[in-house]
């Protein structure tokens, strides 16, 4: 008796499924797709400018350095001096000297001619690095940041344990199972290691400055300021969106007046001016990165590849195919000079 129960009621369900079809099973399958779930969790906002906008380290001195040490200008390039024991002086072009005499963080996003001037017989320990952003030069991570950053390595809380990795990593660590030698075990990925936690340093360092106000006006700076910070990281997650004074300032949560002069005392810019030159930004990085402009145009906001070089030609004054020629000239001509 059970099982003839069971053999009557078993074929029920698939006949009501086949009378559904095809059509109805994909809307089925797509219910169910579309249940409740968590929702996503937005990158915070220096994540985000950092994903749109990466650091890129490269390490090229560990140790100490003894005598003077010259860097010449870089346009395109920042500076990173890590000063872990000193002393050192930095001086400039103009004779300016500041003597460090304690473990402190050096930063030229922007450098001029320098040099490094460390005791011939005692010496100093340092780890140098040049630094380059998406974009190169003036870019939405360095903006906001002086010309110098000078900050101890006391008051970049929990910087100990990286800078411990550096010094193991620089130096040779403890052999991996199956390296033929200690010496091999220790190279192995080294540079791509020192790079990376150069990169580390730095977000810290940019945490630091947001957090201390130690900006001046640009991007950094208005992500540091919660309403205009929120406005920001909308309009920085959607760039191709339709974005006006009203919909940016309802974000930040402040009247269209009181968002227009926060913006422009915090960030450096019309709101305006800056929604234009950020999608500009994402358009260069995304022309070097070989996509097509007619392609790049509706991602970043424009309706057309004649809007999109419009609005190129008015911040960068050069058409997109003539500044695109000319960087990566640029970039051939440094890899020629450096080797790389």
């Amino acid at each position: 008796m059970c099982s003839a129960t069971i053999a009557w009621r078993r074929p029920a369900p698939r006949c009501r499924v086949d009378r559904v079809g095809p059509a109805g099973r994909a809307a089925r399958r797509a219910r169910l797709h579309s249940a409740p779930r968590r929702p996503a969790v937005l990158p915070d906002p220096l994540s985000l400018l950092l994903q749109r906008f990466p650091l890129h380290a490269a390490v090229f001195h560990v140790g100490e350095i003894c005598g003077i040490h010259d860097f010449d200008r870089d346009d395109r390039r920042g500076h990173f001096h890590l000063i872990r024991q000193g002393p050192v002086t930095l001086a400039d072009a103009d004779g300016r000297r500041v003597r460090i005499d304690e473990p402190t963080l050096l930063f030229m996003p922007r450098p001029e001619f320098h040099r490094l001037v460390a005791n011939r017989r005692h010496g100093a320990d340092v780890v140098c690095a040049e630094v380059s952003v998406a974009g190169g030069g003036v870019n939405p991570v360095t903006d906001a940041l002086p010309a110098l950053v000078q900050v101890p390595l006391a008051e970049l809380g929990g910087i100990e344990p990286l800078l411990s990795s550096m010094q193991a990593e620089a130096f040779g660590g403890p052999q991996s199972p199956g390296a033929s030698s200690p010496t091999q075990a220790s190279a192995l990925g080294r540079q791509a290691a020192l790079d990376r936690l150069c990169e580390l340093v730095l977000i810290r360092l940019l945490r630091h400055c947001m957090a201390a106000g130690q900006l001046q006006p640009g991007t950094l700076a208005g992500l540091a300021d919660p309403r205009l910070g929120r406005a920001l990281a909308a309009v920085h997650a959607a760039p191709a969106r339709m974005w006006t004074l009203d919909a940016m300032a309802d974000i930040a949560g402040l009247s269209r007046a009181r968002f227009a002069l926060r913006f422009h005392a915090q960030v450096g810019q019309t709101p305006a001016e800056y929604l234009a030159r950020w999608r500009v930004g994402l358009a260069q990085g995304l022309l070097r990165a070989g996509r097509p402009l007619k392609a790049i145009a509706p991602e970043v906001g424009y309706g057309s590849s004649a809007a999109l070089t419009r609005a190129f030609q008015r911040h960068t004054g050069r058409a997109p195919t003539a500044w695109l020629r000319e960087t990566l000239d640029q970039i051939d001509a440094t890899h020629a000079h450096t080797g790389s």
